[in-house]
């Protein structure tokens, strides 16, 4: 009898990842390994208020390197941000592009390399392998543990006239090197903390379930959830303790690393158009939405469930009830994190609901959801976060 069941994959890892305290230290050295001469360092204000960039910079200095520094890149970037940078890059004539902060700095550098590099506009990329030239190295270093960013090859742009969120996708725009420094992530407020880091719990949880899982994606999943599972309570209770704050880091590129190979799922679907159309944050709408996703989900991969719940002790892995454990156990670390659990919290108005389900329907992630979803099934989950009431 065979008793494996393993799915064809073609995995091709293109970042090399340097992880440890202190390895901000060594981005100049990187840079050059690189041949990089004129860097492009895209980041945001409140890193450079606390001290981040600058110090990124005097590294790079102290290497001979000639820096460019943009940090106007705002949550959630969108096409005129990108343009924003573009000019700025342009006009340095960089070779050479470093993405430090949170997704959003990361995803606005990808931005930027595609247009230096292949021109036109970010709607031109919008899909995957538009990219038709070579792309500048980049060099992404995460300050929080929650997009795992550094380990994709998308980058996420909304239209700044549509609101629509873009995933502009090319092997190309995969970063060169990715710098995970657990100490980068401790000046975040503990709000930023919450809200990336439930957003690495629900890569981790998702990219196990989807319907391109493979082997290897899986392989990430898993231990990218035993990871963030432990460490983020600890992370809360303990804002000092590295080991915690490194587990997060690691799990959260780790769940990249599973979205490049098996993409994203309902959760994800249903935040985009709470993000776009009252701003709400991003982690913050995944840790409203992820668990009654994870109840509609169960009758079709309530065993992988109970894979993951058997990991956190919640229960045995063929326990039915396991899909159950696991959204009552998300929602509780939601709460440790005192981040909101019911869109009424959020107060999100229950009279546009249908306008969000509709734009849901359009969202990428939604097709890789291992239970196949109509508009009235992404209405009905959006009616269920409301006041947290459980989904068929």
């Amino acid at each position: 009898m065979n008793h494996f069941s393993l799915t064809p994959f073609d995995f091709h890892p293109q970042t090399r990842v340097v992880y440890g305290t202190g390895v901000i230290n060594r981005l100049g050295e990187l840079v050059q390994e690189l041949d990089g001469k004129k860097v492009f360092l895209v980041t945001d204000k409140g890193l450079a208020e606390a001290g981040h960039a600058q110090h990124a910079v005097d590294v790079l200095d102290d290497a001979g390197l000639n820096v460019t520094v943009y940090s106007e890149v705002h949550c959630n970037p969108t096409t005129e941000d990108v343009d924003t940078a573009l000019e700025v890059a342009r006009k340095a004539k960089v070779d050479l592009i470093v993405g430090l902060g949170g997704g959003s700095s990361m995803d606005c550098a990808k931005g930027v390399n595609f247009l230096l590099t292949n021109g036109g506009k970010m709607q031109d990329y919008w899909g995957v392998g538009k990219a038709t030239k070579p792309m500048l190295p980049m060099i992404a270093v995460p300050t929080t543990a929650g997009t795992g960013s550094e380990a994709q090859s998308f980058a996420l742009i909304s239209d700044a006239k549509t609101h629509v969120k873009m995933a502009c996708g090319d092997k190309k725009a995969a970063c060169k090197v990715a710098v995970l420094d657990p100490e980068l992530t401790t000046s975040m407020p503990s709000t930023v903390a919450a809200a990336t880091g439930i957003d690495a719990i629900s890569h981790a949880i998702e990219t196990y379930v989807t319907k391109p899982r493979n082997s290897i994606s899986q392989l990430f999943s898993r231990q990218a959830w035993q990871l963030l599972s432990h460490a983020f309570p600890i992370v809360f209770e303990d804002p000092a303790n590295l080991d915690a704050r490194g587990a997060m880091l690691l799990g959260a590129h780790y769940a990249g690393m599973a979205i490049e190979n098996s993409m994203l799922g309902a959760t994800h679907a249903l935040a985009n158009p709470l993000t776009a159309h009252h701003d709400l944050t991003h982690g913050v709408a995944i840790g409203v939405m992820l668990p009654h996703v994870i109840r509609f989900n169960g009758s079709s991969v309530g065993r992988l469930y109970g894979d993951v719940a058997s990991d956190a002790g919640l229960c045995d892995a063929t326990d039915p009830a396991a899909p159950q454990l696991l959204a009552d156990f998300v929602t509780k670390l939601v709460r440790c994190a005192n981040s909101p659990t019911t869109l009424q919290e959020c107060e999100i108005p229950a009279e546009q609901i249908a306008t969000f389900a509709a734009d849901a329907t359009k969202q990428w992630t939604g097709t890789f959801n291992p239970r196949s979803l109509e508009q009235t099934d992404f209405q009905e989950l959006y009616e269920c976060a409301m006041s947290n009431v459980s989904c068929s």
